[in-house]
């Protein structure tokens, strides 16, 4: 859920040092796109060869699990302005934020949260 919106394709990237949401996704969401701050990071791997610099940044609260037991962080993501199959895509910088362990064999993330562990199962 981000901004009270359930993004159903979520990529996990424990190898990725970004956390990317997509132009798209953001406008299907009717969020603010004036809000969207600058940004200088380039990447690379998306376009062999090619440097990426990103669209834009935002920072948006990203909470994982239920009522009962969820944590939520506010993460920053890079904005791109292609599309893909995926939502979002959550990298290193989100995954240490939550303290998570993904187990991509498994489709399994996993974090500490008030009530216990939260168990996240992914979906092939």
């Amino acid at each position: 859920m981000i901004c009270q919106i359930r993004l159903a394709w979520v990529l996990i990237d424990g190898g990725s040092t970004l956390n990317i949401i997509f132009a798209k996704t953001l406008k299907d969401m009717g969020f603010d796109m004036t809000k969207l701050v600058p940004s200088n990071q380039a990447f690379y791997g998306i376009i062999p060869g090619a440097g990426l610099t990103p669209f834009d940044k935002v920072t948006l609260p990203f909470p994982f699990g239920t009522r009962d037991n969820y944590r939520s962080k506010s993460i920053i993501f890079e904005v791109e302005p292609f599309e893909t199959s995926y939502h979002a895509v959550l990298g290193r910088p989100a995954l240490a934020k939550f303290m998570a362990i993904p187990n991509h064999t498994y489709l399994l993330l996993k974090m500490p949260a008030p009530n216990g562990v939260l168990s996240i199962r992914g979906n092939f």
